[in-house]
C-alpha cells in the first residue's frame, strides 16, 4: 500500500509559517520515512517558492486567492474530498486555527498570543484582540479534534496545553534555522569603541522596543559608546510609542535608527556588523530572531519570559523586558566582562546547531509516516 502525505498550507500568510514549509520540504527525504508522496495545497505565490521534486505534488485551487471566507468554505469542505482523492492517509494543517474535517489529522500550533496572560490586554478594546480571541477557540477545538498536535517548544505545549487539557497525541518538534545565519565566533572583534546592538522584531506592543531605547539611552549618558539598530517595521500603538521614545532618546538619530522589514535573507548582513543582541519580546511561541541571533555567534541579553530560557539556557543574560534597568544592567556586564560574553556567545552558537532544517524535517516525517501507520491497524 502506498503512503501519501498531505499538507494544507493554505493559510501560511506569515514569514515564519512560509519559512517553515519551504524548510522542511527542501530537507526532507519522504522515502527513509516510507512515504512515496507528498501533496501540499497552498496559494500560487507560495507555491512558486517550493521545491521541485518528483514526489511532491502542489496544489493551488483558484479559491485560496479569493477572500478568507472562501478560503475557510474550501478548507472545510473541499480539502477533505481532494486529499482523499489524492490518497492521503493522513494530513498536516500547518496552522492551528484550521478548520478540519480530515482524519487522521495533525496540526501545528505556532501561536501564543492568546494564551499568554495579560498578553492580549496590551492591545485594549480594539479589532485585534477579538481576533485573538475568536483565535484561541478556534485554535483549542482544532487541536483538540487533532489525532495529532505539534508544538514548538515544551513552554508552548504546556501553556497551551492548560487550554485544550489533555491532547490524543502530542510532539515537540522546534523550527529549523538556515544556515546563512551561521556566521561563526570569528567574524570580528567586539568593538569596544563603537557598541552596535540590534534587536530584530517587529514592532508590536509584547516586543517592548521601547525599553530597550530608554536603556541603551542609560548607557550611552554613562558613557559607553552605544548605538542601537532596530530591524522590523511597524504600525499602530506600539510603533508609536517607540517613535516618541526615539524622539526623547535621540532626537537627531545619531545612534538609534530604525530599518524597515528587511527580507530573511538581508538579515544576516546586519548581524555581521553587531556586537550585541536584544531580544526583549514578552511572549512567544518559539523566538525564531532569537535563535537567529545565537548562531549568528552574537553575545545576548535576552528576555526572561515565556520559552526564550528554555531555548537560549545558560547562553545569555536575562532581563525582564519590561524593567529598562534591568536591560541596561544585563547589556552593561556583557559589555564590561570579556569573559561572560565570549564564553556565552560560543554557548549559543554551540545550541543554535540543534535548530536544523534537516531534524525539523525528520522528525515531522516520521512522525506524520507515524500516524499514517498507526490509521491503517
Amino acid at each position: 500500500m502506498r503512503t501519501i502525505i498531505g499538507i494544507d498550507a493554505s493559510r501560511n500568510r506569515s514569514g515564519g509559517a512560509m519559512g517553515h514549509l519551504v524548510g522542511i520540504l527542501n530537507e526532507t527525504d519522504p522515502a527513509a520515512f516510507g512515504i512515496d508522496e507528498v501533496h501540499v495545497w497552498v496559494y500560487k505565490s507560495l507555491a512558486d517558492k517550493l521545491p521541485d521534486f518528483p514526489w511532491l505534488i502542489k496544489h493551488s485551487p483558484p479559491e485560496l486567492e479569493d477572500s478568507i471566507f472562501k478560503q475557510v468554505s474550501w478548507q472545510y469542505s473541499h480539502l477533505p474530498k481532494e486529499a482523499k482523492a489524492a490518497g492521503c492517509c493522513v494530513m498536516l494543517y500547518t496552522d492551528a486555527g484550521a478548520f478540519i474535517n480530515f482524519s487522521p489529522s495533525v496540526v501545528m500550533s505556532r501561536d501564543m498570543l492568546s494564551y499568554e496572560k495579560g498578553e492580549m490586554q496590551r492591545f485594549g478594546l480594539s479589532f485585534a484582540k477579538l481576533r485573538l480571541l475568536l483565535l484561541k477557540y478556534q485554535q483549542v477545538a482544532s487541536m483538540r479534534k487533532a489525532n495529532g498536535v505539534i508544538f514548538l517548544t515544551n513552554y508552548a505545549a504546556s501553556v497551551i496545553g492548560g487550554f485544550t487539557g489533555k491532547l490524543k497525541n502530542q510532539r515537540i518538534i522546534p523550527h529549523g534555522i538556515s544556515n546563512i545565519f551561521r556566521l561563526g565566533l570569528e567574524k570580528k572583534q567586539f568593538d569596544k569603541k563603537n557598541i552596535r546592538c540590534v534587536y530584530v522584531s517587529n514592532t508590536s506592543m509584547y516586543k517592548h522596543q521601547w525599553h530597550v531605547v530608554h536603556a541603551v539611552k542609560a548607557l550611552k549618558d554613562q558613557g559607553y559608546p552605544v548605538s542601537l539598530v532596530l530591524v522590523g517595521g511597524g504600525k499602530g500603538k506600539a510603533q508609536k510609542k517607540l517613535e516618541a521614545e526615539m524622539i526623547l532618546a535621540d532626537p537627531d538619530n545619531h545612534f538609534i535608527s530604525q530599518l524597515d522589514y528587511l527580507k530573511h535573507h538581508e538579515i544576516p548582513g546586519v548581524l555581521q556588523k553587531a556586537d550585541l543582541f536584544i531580544f526583549a519580546s514578552s511572549c512567544e511561541n518559539m523566538p525564531n530572531t532569537l535563535i537567529e541571533g545565537m548562531a549568528a555567534g552574537l553575545p545576548i541579553a535576552c528576555s526572561n519570559r515565556g520559552p526564550m530560557p528554555e531555548v537560549l539556557q545558560d547562553a545569555g543574560l536575562y532581563f525582564d523586558p519590561e524593567n529598562p534597568k534591568e536591560i541596561e544592567t544585563a547589556m552593561k556586564t556583557l559589555i564590561d566582562n570579556d569573559d561572560i560574553r565570549e564564553t556565552m556567545a560560543r554557548k549559543a552558537a554551540v545550541l543554535s546547531l540543534q535548530y536544523s532544517w534537516k531534524r525539523c524535517a525528520d522528525e515531522t516525517f516520521a512522525y506524520l509516516s507515524e500516524l499514517c501507520n498507526t490509521s491503517r491497524i
